[in-house]
């Protein structure tokens, strides 16, 4: 289990550092600012699920590899900019994979570390959204978590995979692929067809999802 969980870590600590690069250079951030942008969005969620199970220091700032992945993707995504403009959906997608990554690996590590089963499933989902939310932020936008297309359920769903396949005995590995299939695919699928949740309306409100609003302003 904890060897599945370092492996997925270190995966999703890649894809989300590549969504934090992209979403830096599509808002024309220096190098720096694309670096910060890549750490911040690939480890956030981890080190929250780690101070959170006692895993002290973190292992995004005790294991040198979590600080190189993010790098690499973060240099690789900058200097690959021209390409940017052909990825329209690439921050989406990357977002997506990523949080499945990081929820199967924050349920993975919180049963490793003795939790129960429920807040195992809770924990996946914080180290699912961790990231993006804190990338969001420091974009100064709206997280995504709380105005897109079932971030946060994909990622309970994902958890939840998870850990009902340890409470039954089940082999780890098919039981990690099922639930990454499962975040990824429901977060696609979502995105594809705008499935949300229910959305409060007040009297006069448009019926024009936050996320819209926003893009309509950016146009």
């Amino acid at each position: 289990m904890e060897e599945l969980s370092l492996v997925l870590d270190l995966t999703g600590t890649f894809v989300f550092a590549l969504s934090g690069a992209l979403a830096g250079v599509k808002r024309r951030l220096d190098i720096f600012g694309v670096l910060v942008l890549s750490f911040a969005a690939a480890n956030s969620g981890g080190i929250t699920r780690d101070i959170l199970i006692g895993a002290i220091p973190p292992a995004a700032l005790s294991d040198l590899r979590y600080l190189g992945v993010s790098l690499f993707a973060g240099l690789v995504t900058f200097y690959s900019s021209s390409l940017i403009a052909r990825l329209s959906t690439a921050i989406l997608v990357f977002d997506a994979a990523g949080l499945a990554f990081f929820a199967v690996a924050g349920a993975s590590k919180a049963l490793a570390h003795g939790l129960n089963p429920v807040m195992s499933v809770v924990l996946g989902m914080v180290t699912g959204i961790g990231g993006g939310m804190v990338r969001d932020v420091l974009l100064t936008e709206i997280p995504t978590v709380l105005r897109a297309e079932l971030y946060a359920v994909a990622a309970l769903a994902a958890a939840g995979v998870v850990v009902v396949g340890h409470m039954m005995k089940l082999p780890v590995t098919p039981v990690a692929i099922a639930a990454l299939v499962t975040c990824f695919g429901l977060r696609v699928l979502a995105i594809r067809y705008k499935w949300r949740l229910p959305v409060a309306k007040f009297a006069g409100q448009s019926d024009l999802p936050v996320a819209d609003k926003q893009e309509s302003r950016k146009s």
